[in-house]
């Protein structure tokens, strides 16, 4: 296919030299000297696509997903400025080389070769993989084939116009505008249309969102046609987002259409759709086989509208090239393309886990402990009515809001936001009164959307705020988190560091709740975000070390970059008591400022509950509670327990863990999650290939979905379970037991 297209290409010159019906060159029109910038664009991308295709069948090439077809879309490049941040679309080489034109310096046949070969020279990934992207272009790279990156374009949009109203600076021009690309067949994808639907909906609020949607519509998605008529029906419809179409075979109208709409988005603020009908040449990858799905005279018609055909006639027509100064700037381009790409093929690339692993393992210990512990302006805390530490024993969600208060206090960058937690605080209150102390521009309700809200951190990360974004239940994650696999843990992976969305997302989730259950609202699978590299998780589970744990999660996230989640037991929220009634074991005071330091909460430190010998318990969450109760049972027996949780299940505290489990011969593994695909299979796992060769047992929930009611108790993870477990990891002799019964040391 690249020799098919190139040669109608070359056939064509040839026919217009046989012509005589265009003008010869020499005409003075300064403003159609652009057209010359743009086929540069075009010609640049065009043979990239060529070289790819070459590189593969020499062996030193791993990627052939081209742009030929659309490379009309350097004209929205031409449109913008280099300061305005763009995420593209897989097939946006040209807007990548029309990009790099306006910034001295750069490289783009090289940059873009170098990642076709998996380089570790590539600019952007490191060899990593190939993407568009480039920071000092301003383009942040994205893997996405499916639009799961307009969320986050949606949401640095929205920082765009939120930072000026909280009086911080971005990365960004404050006049910029955000340009994103996507195919056709992705405007049909569930990510693609929320993020159109928030920007209508946050135009329809009176927001303002300077956001230019370019829908790049070459009719066909691999295999399965668009239908006629459909995609300009559906872009057009979305009520207060501004919508043009564009033809790219015709040079003049794509990059007046592209200025004029680009124009009307920076100084209006307002959100707009480029519907660019393009072509895809050369099928869909190196490895597909078009005549399997498209007839031969469907393929040929489409060389008709080929881009570069369209632009190179212009120019001839115009009278600004002859036919045989096009033929040199084609081949020329050809030559220059080729002779990098020669030299690419003896390129170093990354060949241990460790360097290809490097973006995801930096880090900034100290850093990150200083940020912990910075504590909030004496001021800023002297507008609350009553200081936390005054406010005696506080509950896990009282001491939770009260984190949330000192961390917006403390760095102003911080905005709160989720599904109804201004106003109502929350479902469970956690975030009361916080909207009314710090304004509804920082703490502010969105749409019922997560990929939204997460959409809207990962926008808001990348341009320099510090969000926290709430998912108002576990269950609900699930709709979305390929926004934190795909999109919000890999940025730094990708970008080799380059780019952060340092972000914490708190999540109400794990079950055991009494009276309102259900599989939606009791949910203990946390599988997929123990699963994602570079994502932290970390469970409080009491109000004494909360505040700490959420402290450390937003300093990685504002040191590291880091990508955290926060998963709060809600079974936990506004429990006091931990034996008895009254006994208010489960609550604490919180800690005034001036002793953080010498307490935090170090990633990958576990806590420690109770000392006794015999047996470690190790869990968290919910599973903690159950655990202390578990052992007090169990020391009446005679086995004494030490309850250790765990804090941080991604990753998992190894190094911590051992350091306290060689201390014991016999480990109890109790796990609210389940039995496949839970917490404690990775802890089991972590301590036999540490070589630990005492008693090891774990025991945990069922592999079953949460029913409602009381059915729930016969597949979660019960205090009974563990004492029974914990029992038969010793010999009974009748109801005696030798021991070792060491005294304890009750901390709760």
């Amino acid at each position: 296919m690249a020799v098919a297209i190139d040669q109608h290409f070359l056939d064509c010159l040839d026919q217009w030299a046989a012509s005589s019906d265009h003008v010869e060159p020499g005409a003075t029109d300064l403003a159609l000297v652009a057209y010359l910038d743009y086929f540069d664009a075009q010609l640049q991308s065009r043979h990239l696509d060529f070289a790819a295709r070459w590189l593969q069948g020499q062996g030193q090439g791993f990627y052939t997903i081209g742009s030929s077809g659309h490379e009309s879309n350097a004209a929205v490049a031409m449109a913008l400025r280099p300061t305005d941040p763009a995420l593209l679309h897989y097939r946006s080489g040209g807007f990548f080389a029309a990009r790099a034109a306006q910034v001295n310096g750069s490289t783009p046949i090289r940059d873009v070769l170098l990642g076709m070969a998996a380089a570790a020279d590539d600019p952007i990934s490191g060899g990593r993989h190939k993407v568009f992207g480039h920071p000092g272009l301003n383009i942040l790279p994205q893997t996405s084939t499916i639009g799961s990156h307009l969320p986050r374009a949606v949401g640095v949009a929205f920082a765009l116009e939120r930072a000026a109203r909280m009086g911080q600076e971005l990365r960004w021009p404050e006049d910029a505008v955000v340009v994103t690309s996507f195919g056709d067949a992705s405007a049909n994808h569930s990510t693609v249309v929320g993020a159109l639907n928030a920007t209508a909906y946050c135009t329809h609020r009176g927001l303002r969102l300077p956001i230019l949607l370019v829908c790049e519509d070459n009719g066909i998605g691999i295999s399965t046609k668009s239908p006629k008529g459909w995609v300009a029906a559906a872009l057009s419809s979305y009520p207060g987002i501004g919508y043009e179409a564009a033809d790219g075979a015709n040079p003049e109208e794509v990059i007046a259409t592209a200025r004029e709409v680009a124009t009307q988005v920076r100084e209006n603020r307002r959100p707009a759709i480029l519907h660019l009908k393009t072509v895809r040449l050369m099928g869909h990858a190196g490895s597909d086989a078009e005549v399997a799905y498209r007839t031969p005279s469907e393929i040929l018609r489409d060389y008709d509208r080929d881009p570069l055909l369209a632009t190179a006639k212009l120019l001839l027509d115009r009278g600004i090239l002859g036919v045989d100064d096009i033929r040199k700037l084609y081949e020329s381009m050809r030559e220059r393309v080729m002779a990098q790409a020669h030299e690419v093929c003896s390129a170093e690339r990354l060949t241990t886990a460790s360097s290809v692993m490097e973006p995801l393992t930096r880090t900034r210990p100290e850093a990150v402990r200083a940020a912990s512990i910075e504590a909030p302006p004496d001021a800023e805390r002297q507008i609350a009515k009553k200081r936390p530490e005054d406010q005696g024993q506080l509950t896990l969600a009282q001491s939770i809001n009260a984190a949330l208060a000192d961390v917006l206090a403390t760095w102003p960058q911080t905005m709160l936001f989720g599904e109804d937690i201004a106003a109502k605080g929350g479902v469970y209150g956690v975030t009361r009164t916080l909207s009314k102390r710090f304004g509804i521009a920082r703490v502010f309700d969105t749409i019922l959307d997560e990929q939204t809200i997460l959409g809207t951190a990962l926008g808001a990360a990348v341009s320099g705020l510090l969000p926290i974004a709430e998912i108002q239940y576990l269950a609900y994650l699930h709709n979305a988190e390929d926004q934190l696999r795909g999109e919000g843990a890999t940025l730094g992976f990708f970008s080799n560091g380059q780019y952060a969305n340092g972000m914490v997302v708190r999540i109400a989730g794990l079950a055991y709740q009494k009276g309102f259950g259900g599989h939606f609202h009791n949910d203990n699978s946390v599988a997929v975000l123990r699963d994602i590299p570079g994502l932290v998780l970390a469970v409080p589970s009491h109000p004494e070390d909360a505040p700490a744990l959420l402290r450390a999660c937003v300093a990685l996230a504002k040191e590291e970059g880091r990508v955290c989640v926060f998963l709060e037991p809600i079974a936990l929220y506004h429990r006091r008591d931990l034996h008895t009634d009254g006994d208010d074991l489960w609550t604490a005071p919180y800690d005034n400022p001036d002793s953080w330091s010498e307490a935090p909460a170090v990633v990958g430190r576990v806590g420690t509950y109770l000392f006794g010998r015999d047996l470690l318990i190790v869990t968290f969450g919910n599973g903690v509670a159950m655990s202390l109760r578990a052992a007090a049972a169990l020391g009446l027996l005679g086995i004494t327990c030490t309850v250790l949780d765990l804090r941080w299940l991604n990753p998992l505290p190894v190094a911590d863990l051992l350091d306290h489990v060689r201390q014991f011969g016999h480990v109890l593994v109790a796990d609210e999650t389940r039995r496949t695909g839970g917490v404690s299979e990775g802890v089991v796992t972590a301590l036999v290939d540490a070589g630990y060769d005492g008693v090891l047992r774990r025991v945990t929930s069922e592999d079953s979905v949460i029913p409602l009611g009381p059915a729930a108790d016969a597949v979660l993870l019960s205090e009974g379970d563990i004492i029974a477990a914990a029992r038969g990891m010793f010999d009974w002799v009748g109801a005696a037991l030798t021991l070792n019964t060491s005294s304890e040391e009750t901390i709760l």
